[in-house]
C-alpha cells in the first residue's frame, strides 16, 4: 500500500469538523442549496434537481491535512460538476473559484478545474448506509484528491467568483486566525502534499503529529479510529 507523503493510516473514519466539541448542527429536512453566480444572481438546488441527476458510486480514501488517512471508503452521490455544469457561463464569464459553505459555518475554496473532478462528489451515502449527522448529512462533499478541509460538510451554499475570494474559513475566530497565518493551499493536492501556502510541509507535518493525538478524546468517542491516532504518532 501507498500513501500520500506524510500520512498515516487510522482505523475507522474519524470525526473532525468545525466544533467538535458541539453536536452536528441541525438541517430542516429537504433544505435547497443556495447558489450565488458571478453577477450575484441567486438560486438554488433543490432536492428534486438533486435526485434527477445520475448517482455515482466512488470507494476512496480520506486524507486529512493533519495526516491521517482513512482507507477504502464507500462514498454514493452525484458529481459537483452536474450541479455546476448548466450554471458556468462560457470565456470570459466563466468562474474560477467556487466556495463551498456548510450549515455549521465552515467555508473552503476550491479552483474551478479541481471542483468538476470526475470523482468530486456531493455525496449522501456512506459505507452503503444514509450519511450521518457526525460525518456531514444530509450533504457533503468528497474530493479524494485533495485534503479533507475541502470536503465541506452539511452542504448549504455554492458561491460562484471570478477571482480567488478573501473570506472567513472557520466560525471560530481563533482557528480562523491561525489558519489565515499558514493560509489553506490554492489546490490542496495530497500527492503534491499542497498542505498550506505559506507554511513548508515538512514543518505541519510535525506540528500536527504533536497536537492531533490530543484532539483524540473530542473525536467521535467510541471510534476504533480514535484509538490509533494517538498510537501511530
Amino acid at each position: 500500500m501507498t500513501l500520500p507523503p506524510g500520512q498515516w493510516v487510522v482505523d475507522g473514519f474519524p470525526r473532525f469538523g468545525a466544533a467538535l466539541d458541539q453536536p452536528p448542527p441541525r438541517v430542516p429536512p429537504g433544505s435547497a442549496i443556495e447558489v450565488v453566480g458571478l453577477a450575484g444572481d441567486e438560486g438554488a438546488v433543490t432536492a428534486d434537481e438533486l435526485a434527477g441527476l445520475p448517482r455515482v458510486e466512488l470507494e476512496a480514501d480520506f486524507h486529512c491535512v493533519s495526516g491521517w488517512t482513512a482507507l477504502g471508503l464507500r462514498w454514493e452521490g452525484v458529481r459537483l460538476a452536474d450541479v455546476l455544469g448548466p450554471r458556468l457561463g462560457s470565456g470570459a464569464e466563466r468562474p474560477a473559484y467556487v466556495v463551498l459553505e456548510g450549515h455549521d459555518g465552515y467555508r473552503a475554496v476550491l479552483a474551478l478545474e479541481d471542483a468538476l473532478g470526475e470523482d468530486v462528489l456531493l455525496a449522501d451515502r456512506l459505507g452503503g448506509e444514509p450519511l450521518t449527522p457526525e460525518h456531514g448529512a444530509p450533504l457533503r462533499v468528497v474530493s479524494p484528491q485533495q485534503y479533507g478541509f475541502v470536503s465541506v460538510k452539511h452542504l448549504r451554499r455554492i458561491e460562484l467568483h471570478a477571482t480567488e475570494p478573501r473570506l472567513r474559513y472557520h466560525p471560530v475566530a481563533s482557528v480562523d486566525r491561525g489558519l489565515r497565518l499558514v493560509k489553506p493551499h490554492r489546490r490542496a493536492r495530497v500527492w503534491r502534499e499542497e498542505r498550506h501556502r505559506y507554511v513548508p510541509a515538512w514543518v505541519v507535518r510535525r506540528v500536527y503529529r504533536l497536537v492531533v493525538p490530543r484532539l483524540a478524546p473530542r473525536v467521535a468517542p467510541g471510534r476504533a479510529g480514535v484509538d490509533r491516532l494517538g498510537a501511530d504518532r
